[in-house]
């Protein structure tokens, strides 16, 4: 049985209103996959039932806006823009910040962890001794904030990108899951964050990657997260988008610049002042090994 038009468009609505995410004509295989499982636990007989009762039902709704976030992911994910991390970004921010020795990175739309834990191994294998790294992984779905925290993965989820002498290094066997290490935890934070609306008291971050999520918003949607987005990064720091995203003839205030395969994008001017750090933000115990 499929979604009903009505039914479809409230959701749609919903989903704009509340995330700004597009769910346009025939993404309803989709809406009915995520949503089907809450309907049958809410004992409702279909999708369309179970979306009369989000119309006024508020905790389902949260529920359905927690099912309808996109949240593909992997480890160290197209694997380039962790090379531009490793050979050219991580370096120029450590001969910058040689002063305060600390380096600060945002995992933007995090899911569930994935690409925040892939940075945490990377710091941890070119972090020099004496230097501290944090790690703000933030998104809109409180289910995948608590699996970062949690730090659990199921095989099936290890097997995608993970190299074996990761796995070795850092995690350990819990029953049927694998748990990244304390020494990775200690160095990622988690926030709720909408990237749709406007963003709490945030630090100022070196590098910041935000990939593979504009593409679901419209274009006014990715002008305002990219025009904010620039104001937390600091002068001299870096922006990744996702492979099939650009600031260009979107927002002027970047710069891009090719490092292999990867377009990375800077500040185009460094007139603003540095954000102050946000309060509750402090380096970790974290060091280079």
């Amino acid at each position: 049985m499929t979604i009903s038009q009505s039914s479809f468009a409230f959701v749609s609505d919903l989903a704009r209103r509340e995330t700004a995410m597009l769910y346009d004509a025939g993404k309803e295989y989709l809406v009915e996959a995520r949503l089907l499982p809450l309907a049958r636990a809410a004992g409702c007989a279909d999708v369309d039932a179970y979306v009369t009762r989000l119309r006024i039902d508020q905790a389902e709704r949260a529920k359905a806006l927690d099912a309808l976030t996109i949240n593909e992911t992997s480890w160290f994910r197209d694997n380039a823009p962790y090379q531009a991390f490793t050979e050219k970004l991580l370096p120029d921010v450590l001969a910058a910040r040689a002063h305060v020795r600390h380096v600060s990175i945002w995992s933007a739309a995090c899911s569930s962890g994935q690409e925040a834990y892939s940075l945490a191994m990377l710091l941890d294998q070119h972090l020099p001794a004496g230097w501290t790294a944090q790690i703000l992984a933030t998104d809109v779905s409180p289910t995948m904030l608590a699996r970062v925290d949690a730090g659990r993965y199921s095989q099936v989820e290890m097997n995608r990108g993970l190299p074996a002498t990761s796995l070795v290094k850092y995690f350990s066997r819990v029953g049927s899951e694998w748990e990244v290490s304390a020494e990775l935890k200690r160095m990622v934070r988690t926030q709720h964050l909408n990237l749709a609306a406007p963003f709490p008291l945030l630090p100022t971050f070196d590098i910041v990657f935000l990939r593979n999520v504009l593409i679901y918003f419209d274009m006014e949607t990715k002008r305002d997260i990219l025009q904010r987005v620039h104001r937390i990064v600091a002068p001299d720091g870096y922006l990744l988008l996702g492979s099939s995203e650009t600031t260009l003839d979107m927002d002027d205030h970047w710069g891009r610049e090719a490092h292999g395969r990867v377009q990375v994008h800077r500040p185009a001017t460094t007139t603003r002042a540095t954000t102050a750090t946000a309060v509750g933000w402090h380096p970790t115990a974290m060091t280079g090994a």
